[in-house]
């Protein structure tokens, strides 16, 4: 297995795929992580596990507890700057909630916030289970989920289309990602070993 990716550092972004690059110089450019740092960002999705599409936005997670000061230094440096700039706040089950979207130079970003440790956010934990799913199981279900993708499935639903796990897909890949990494081990083998049957 390849060493795990540090996605807490945009590092790999500038060493990845064209796409990432090209992701990490925006970043770079609105000086995002600056701005952001005491919120503890971290870039979630598609694109920093290779499986974007066209339409893929930049989504990053921050932990957020005062949402006007959050706001506030959101927009003074942003406002202006990008276009279509909007913030939303709800509470979902008690827990406060924080959206902003904008675009700049063709790239839409989604910034969400909430009081929770961004490690410990739901974005976070699909992405880091997805990530460690396709390494285990190779190029081929790269290239399904990204069709998969493009044929209109979430990409949560892919996953559990491409693995035949049923239920709730975003639940059952948050129980994954509390698996240790034998018992991850053995499901993918006992998964391909079931698609070689049926080859």
């Amino acid at each position: 297995m390849q060493e795990e990716l540090d996605f807490l550092n945009l590092e790999y972004l500038r060493q990845g795929t064209a796409k990432q690059q090209q992701a990490a110089s925006v970043i770079d450019e609105l000086e995002l992580w600056e701005h952001l740092k005491s919120y503890c960002p971290i870039l979630v999705g598609t694109i920093p596990i290779g499986i974007d599409i066209a339409s893929s936005d930049l989504d990053i997670i921050c932990h957020v507890t005062e949402f006007d000061r959050f706001e506030r230094e959101l927009r003074a440096p942003y406002d202006r700057l990008v276009s279509d700039f909007s913030y939303s706040f709800r509470s979902v089950g008690n827990v406060e909630r924080a959206v902003a979207r904008f675009r700049y130079k063709g790239w839409e970003f989604e910034i969400f916030a909430q009081p929770v440790p961004s490690m410990k956010q739901n974005g976070y934990r699909h992405m880091v289970v997805e990530y460690k799913l396709l390494k285990r199981l190779g190029e081929p279900a790269r290239e399904t989920i990204i069709e998969l993708k493009k044929s209109g499935y979430k990409t949560e639903p892919a996953f559990a289309k491409l693995l035949h796990i049923p239920g709730d897909p975003y639940e059952e890949l948050l129980e994954m990602y509390r698996w240790p990494e034998d018992r991850l081990d053995a499901y993918i083998k006992s998964y391909l070993d079931k698609e070689k049957v049926y080859e």
